[in-house]
C-alpha cells in the first residue's frame, strides 16, 4: 500500500521537474527569437505591456506542457 502512494509522489515530482525544465527551455528559445533582450526591457525599462505578453506566453506554454504530461 505504501509503495503505491510513494510511486505517485515520485511520478508527480519527476513530471514537475520535466515540466519546469521544458518551460525554461522554451522561454530561452523565445528570448533568442525576439529582436531585443526582453528581460532587460521588462526589468530596467519597466515595459508593462511586454511583461503582460510574456506572462500570457508562459501561462500558455505551461498549459500545453500540463496537458501533454497528463494526457
Amino acid at each position: 500500500m505504501e509503495f503505491i502512494a510513494l510511486k505517485g509522489i515520485v511520478n508527480a515530482l519527476i513530471f514537475s521537474v520535466i515540466g519546469v525544465v521544458v518551460l525554461i527551455i522554451s522561454y530561452y528559445i523565445i528570448e533568442k527569437i525576439t529582436p531585443e533582450n526582453t528581460w532587460k526591457e521588462i526589468v530596467q525599462n519597466k515595459n508593462v505591456a511586454l511583461a503582460v505578453v510574456f506572462a500570457a506566453l508562459i501561462i500558455g506554454i505551461s498549459l500545453i506542457i500540463s496537458a501533454a504530461i497528463h494526457g
